[in-house]
């Protein structure tokens, strides 16, 4: 007699994109509502105050009636991360091979991403832990139409191209992001907080002659002025770099 095989047991995966969307029991509750509002939430409060009993609070609804649009949490990251990306300006699709354009189409949806970014605080630093956002359709036309510019361009590898702009303004926006909401939750001005660290920093830069040019010449500048100069001199960098791997 033949010994009976089990068959094998695969576990779902883990994501929202990999499953089929239920059909709704309750039509004034959505999945788009319920995201709309995770994500004003997240903007407000930050990752650490979303919850989905506090959503349904919210939403007036039980946390049983979100579970039956989104599964959990994570999923829900998911879904907020792809929502945030529709708002990111999409490079151009049409331009011609070896055009020059392609750092200012390049420059442009760096630009967006970053004050995508900072718009939301959150979102830098989560777009490595939010499951399988990279599925979301809005992240994958953003990456497909980087892709087509950086092809265009003639790019031998348009993909390690992506991740190195890619890493550079996630970089940049997360620590930026960081710091906006630090000076968020002092009530005051960017201008009026770093005012009153000055006096501290320039005690503690003493002796230190680069470092104390620095901070006199933070003084008088704009903050905001100093943060786009930064982002701007750095991807400027990050492009004269790919531009020396395009084909001769």
């Amino acid at each position: 007699m033949a010994a009976r095989t089990n068959p094998i047991k695969t576990s779902p995966i883990p994501s929202v994109w990999a499953r089929q969307q239920r059909e709704p029991d309750q039509p004034a509750l959505s999945r788009a509502t319920i995201v709309r509002e995770a994500i004003a939430m997240l903007d407000a409060d930050g990752i650490e105050a979303l919850s989905m009993r506090k959503l349904g609070a919210r939403l007036n609804a039980g946390a049983t009636s979100l579970y039956r649009h989104v599964a959990t949490k994570d999923e829900l990251m998911e879904l907020a991360v792809d929502e945030v990306f529709a708002e990111i300006a999409l490079p151009p699709a049409d331009s011609p091979a070896g055009s020059p354009d392609w750092r200012a189409a390049a420059t442009a949806a760096a630009r967006s991403f970053r004050t995508t970014a900072l718009r939301h605080p959150w979102l830098a630093s989560v777009l490595g832990q939010a499951g399988l956002a990279y599925l979301g359709p809005n992240l994958m036309s953003f990456t497909e139409r980087l892709a087509a510019l950086f092809t265009a361009a003639g790019f031998p590898e348009p993909s390690r191209a992506i991740d190195t702009v890619l890493s550079y303004v996630i970089g940049m926006s997360t620590t930026e992001a960081a710091w906006l909401t630090t000076v968020a939750r002092s009530g005051e001005t960017e201008a009026a907080f770093i005012a009153r660290l000055m006096p501290a920093a320039q005690r503690a830069a003493a002796g230190h002659e680069h470092l104390a040019g620095a901070y006199a010449a933070a003084e008088v500048l704009d903050p905001a002025e100093i943060r786009d100069g930064k982002f701007a001199y750095g991807l400027e960098v990050v492009l004269d770099g790919l531009a020396l791997r395009l084909p001769r």
